[in-house]
């Protein structure tokens, strides 16, 4: 006997349902087979555009129930498809992996113009980045700076380590920027140079080498002081040495050089002052040395006030005839040695053992 077994179909929308008669004599009930019962009702035409679920459980083209042991009612519900996420053409997975890891990929940073910088670095100070504006000063090592910004980072204790060096105004060297002609020196204009050789003319703007003159301040080109040989500036005829001049924004080999002799002149000046204190040490302990003695002499009796040699009396060299020079010196001095004495609380003028 064969139990009459109904199956209830459930529209995606919900709004309507109605019920599929199975074959007694059916005894596999698959995918195509539902899809064979919905095309034969006049409800539904095809299943491709859903998914399908009996009694909770979800069908594919592989799935085989035994008709057998279904309940005598049951329920199909048609879920619809969800277009697009993989599978259609329209994205691969590569491409959706590549997107992600784009989002957590680190940033490089933007390229810097080498001109940009090397502009930046011969007409700003080293110190504030703000354009360079008189006062401007050079350290030892040929960096360039304002001097207000530089004295007051010294003044507030605020050097940067890498200036570290520079302890006060000795350790600067206050220079003199010439102005391109028909300038005054004081525009903002970052891309292009305001000062210049006043010899040659050329542009203090990193493309030339220009040197600092120590004892005058002036900055010339290194062309210029090559092609007009001489012992003095150019510009105001100081005596110049080798030793004064501080090649600006040097390489790294120059700054090497310059710092060499940095060091060098740090350390024949720690030399001078050494030598100096010890000489002066010298003399106050001579000097001190000397007034011990003579109060020493004074005290013993060898010399008076005015220098003059003299002999101290003492009553041991006058003794009597027949007296004891102990007992006769007695009468004039202690006859114990005063570490023998011991002052008392009542009277410090008489010894004990003396009363």
């Amino acid at each position: 006997m064969h139990i009459r077994r109904q199956i209830f179909v459930k529209s995606p929308d919900c709004q309507q349902v109605f019920a599929l008669q199975l074959d007694p004599s059916q005894s596999v009930l698959t995918l195509s087979g539902i899809t064979s019962l919905l095309e034969s009702s006049s409800q539904r035409n095809s299943l491709s555009d859903f998914s399908v679920a009996l009694d909770g459980k979800l069908l594919n083209g592989s799935t085989r129930i035994q008709v057998s042991k279904l309940p005598s009612v049951s329920m199909l519900t048609l879920f619809p498809r969800l277009r697009g996420g993989g599978g259609d053409g329209g994205a691969t997975g590569a491409e959706s992996r590549d997107c992600y890891l784009n989002m957590y990929a680190e940033k490089k940073p933007d390229k810097v113009d080498p001109n940009e910088q090397r502009l930046s670095k011969w007409l700003n100070c080293a110190l504030s980045n703000e354009p360079l504006a008189e006062p401007c000063v050079i350290d030892l090592l040929g960096n360039l700076f304002n001097k207000e910004a530089l004295v007051h980072a010294l003044l507030s204790k605020r050097l940067p380590k890498q200036f570290s060096y520079i302890k006060g105004l000795k350790d600067m060297v206050n220079i003199k920027l010439t102005p391109v002609a028909g300038s005054d020196g004081s525009s903002q204009d970052t891309t292009s140079s305001q000062f210049q050789c006043p010899v040659s003319g050329l542009e203090f703007n990193g493309k030339y080498k220009f040197f600092a003159l120590r004892g005058c301040g002036h900055v010339m080109s290194a062309k210029a002081l090559k092609e007009v040989k001489s012992s003095s500036c150019l510009v105001c005829h100081a005596d110049v040495k080798d030793s004064d001049k501080i090649v600006i924004n040097g390489t790294e080999e120059e700054v090497g050089l310059l710092r060499e002799r940095m060091e060098e002149e740090k350390a024949k000046l720690r030399e001078k002052k050494g030598v100096s204190k010890k000489s002066k040490n010298g003399a106050a302990v001579v000097a001190d040395t000397g007034a011990k003695v003579a109060k020493r002499q004074m005290d013993d009796g060898n010399v008076n006030g005015n220098g003059i040699t003299v002999k101290k009396f003492k009553a041991g060299d006058k003794v009597p005839v027949n007296a004891t020079k102990e007992v006769y010196a007695s009468l004039f001095t202690s006859s114990k040695k005063k570490s023998d004495f011991k002052e008392t609380y009542s009277c410090r003028s008489i010894p004990l053992g003396r009363n």
